[in-house]
């Protein structure tokens, strides 16, 4: 029975995973922006939702919504406070504005850390689930809240492409992904796709971070470990490759997982990261990458 817990269990973190790479993947591919703060976006979503749903007495699908809205407010504060005034100061050399938004993401996510850290220290929390109960799969126990959360992580994913391919909004934040500059000749503003792609961004950190708070639970100290796996799953993937972050979620999912139940939990993030170094050694732009 335990290959098949290990499928199961593999498959709902790797949905997960595939959630918020998808979001990281997004912000690069259209402003060529590495949110290294994504951790600590995911962490204001899980823990702000838990605690509004907990000690703020909403109850759980209150709770959620509302961590799902402080996340997206929570990117919108690294576009406007961090990402934008970088790429808009004129001090900064343009050549370098690539290395001072890595370097500014990544303090503000240490800032986050140490600031939930304060709010509501670095004991992990867990969020009760949406739906309790456990159902039966050729032997195997598996709660129901898990089976609803693979199914909520590939519903927004499959909206995501609808949103992308089927509207003139999504057409254009496309567009901006491969030529930004003859996008502004048709008369779009790369402001406002930017804005938009920072918007989904949120949406999509936030559910994942709520969904992970009811599914394995989240502490302050996951922070740089969310980060390093959703830059792991990208770089695997191939830089800006939606298909490739989705492959390399699952990589990366399945490979946690078994190392969890196999060797030990403490050490799930390594296999990963191995094969990381593995793969930029031998194949740089990744599972799908062009460049």
């Amino acid at each position: 029975m335990l290959p098949l817990q290990i499928l199961i269990d593999g498959f709902a973190i790797s949905s997960l995973y595939a959630l918020g790479a998808i979001g990281f993947t997004l912000i690069f591919g259209v402003s060529g922006v590495l949110n290294l703060a994504h951790g600590g976006v995911m962490l204001i979503a899980a823990l702000l939702g838990w605690a509004l749903a907990g000690e703020g007495g909403l109850g759980t699908y209150l709770g959620t919504p509302l961590g799902v809205i402080c996340g997206m407010i929570a990117a919108y504060i690294t576009y406007f406070m961090v990402v934008r005034p970088i790429q808009r100061s004129t001090a900064i050399p343009r050549e370098e504005k690539e290395i001072f938004v890595l370097t500014g993401t990544l303090l503000w996510g240490i800032m986050i850390q140490q600031g939930m850290a304060y709010l509501f220290s670095d004991n992990p929390v867990t969020m009760r689930p949406l739906i309790p109960g456990v159902a039966s799969i050729a032997g195997v126990r598996v709660p129901y809240n898990e089976i609803m959360i693979a199914v909520v992580c590939w519903v927004a994913i499959g909206l995501l492409w609808l949103f992308v391919n089927r509207t003139k909004a999504g057409k254009a934040l496309l567009a901006a992904s491969m030529n930004p500059r003859g996008l502004t000749l048709l008369g779009f503003e790369l402001s406002r796709i930017y804005l938009l792609a920072w918007t989904l961004y949120g949406v999509l950190a936030g559910i994942a971070g709520v969904l992970l708070a009811s599914f394995l639970g989240v502490s302050t100290n996951n922070t740089g470990q969310l980060t390093a796996s959703a830059f792991s799953i990208v770089v695997l993937g191939g830089l800006g490759s939606v298909s490739g972050s989705l492959m390399a979620a699952y990589v990366v999912g399945y490979l946690e997982t078994v190392t969890a139940y196999l060797i030990a939990p403490t050490l799930r993030p390594l296999p990963a990261l191995l094969l990381l170094v593995l793969v930029v050694y031998v194949r740089p732009q990744g599972f799908l990458g062009r460049r």
